[in-house]
């Protein structure tokens, strides 16, 4: 398996948002975050797995939280974006809104 680099999965990040009309976070920190998140759980186990919830590295156990999450689009129609803060909708980007606490849609293991 060949290591994902930073811009790898920045370019990821960016195709998955322009297929989705969504938009990538601005705050540049916050964008790091997580897009090093993934760039770790990609490398560590073979996937994109979020790297807001607890993953053990077992794909088929891990199929609802690979990034996109399942939970994406519910949370972006309900809050404006996903729950890591990775993807906004375009109203929540344009309105400059801050992104706010989301309940956890997975279920316990």
């Amino acid at each position: 398996m060949k290591e994902k680099t930073y811009e790898d999965v920045k370019y990821f990040s960016e195709m998955v948002a322009g297929k989705q009309l969504w938009i990538l976070n601005k705050d540049k920190e916050h964008l790091e975050m997580i897009l090093r998140g993934l760039q770790k759980n990609y490398n560590r186990y073979g996937y994109f797995a979020c790297p807001c919830r607890d993953s053990d590295g077992v794909k088929n156990e891990d199929m609802d939280i690979i990034c996109p999450c399942k939970y994406s689009r519910p949370d972006i129609e309900e809050y404006g974006h996903c729950y890591c803060g990775l993807y906004l909708d375009r109203e929540f980007y344009n309105e400059k809104k801050e992104l706010s606490s989301i309940p956890e849609r997975r279920k316990p293991a």
